[in-house]
């Protein structure tokens, strides 16, 4: 049975509460330090995105048939499980209206300057408007990456072009 001085009442509902003891304290201090240090230590896989241009673009909307053939080749779905190596390299890139059912695209070119091969390489792009709002996430990927090969990529976007303000991408993979 524990002491009466173990215990101090709740005043909004008069019911009493065990006091932390020493032990309890330092459990509750020890296991916050481990998550804290545990956290420290990981490996952030968070992608540094890189500004795209800003995007003043001109041209006709999809048709309806355009639309279905866009959102059929269109990637919306980022695999979480890649993550962004030193020596994949974007060369270059732009925001580019093709005149066909793709109309809005990012296109350039990745270069893996990696001595290993890459497996699973991924371009992802975020688009925005002008009040900064995220619109929508897409990507292109490719299976392998030879060391010094390049790729050229094609993300094909969904929203309408005079949604569209800028973008941002990154190049995210998985190696051998």
């Amino acid at each position: 049975m524990r002491s009466t001085e173990e215990f101090s009442g709740d005043r909004t509902t008069g019911h009493s509460v065990p006091r932390p003891d020493r032990r309890r304290l330092l459990a509750l201090v020890g296991g916050a330090a481990a998550t804290v240090l545990a956290g420290c230590g990981a490996a952030d896989d968070t992608p540094d995105y890189e500004e795209g241009e800003s995007v003043d673009a001109d041209g006709e909307e999809r048709t309806a048939e355009e639309t279905t053939a866009a959102a059929a080749l269109a990637e919306t779905e980022l695999n979480d499980g890649l993550s962004p190596l030193d020596d994949l390299d974007i060369a270059d890139h732009g925001f580019v209206v093709e005149e066909d059912f793709r109309r809005a695209t990012v296109q350039g070119t990745v270069e893996n300057a990696r001595q290993g091969r890459l497996t699973d390489v991924e371009v992802w792009v975020r688009i925005y408007d002008d009040g900064d709002a995220l619109l929508g996430r897409y990507a292109d990927s490719i299976g392998d990456l030879d060391p010094g090969e390049r790729w050229a990529f094609t993300v094909i976007v969904l929203e309408s072009l005079v949604e569209i303000e800028r973008y941002e991408l990154a190049v995210v993979g998985r190696s051998e």
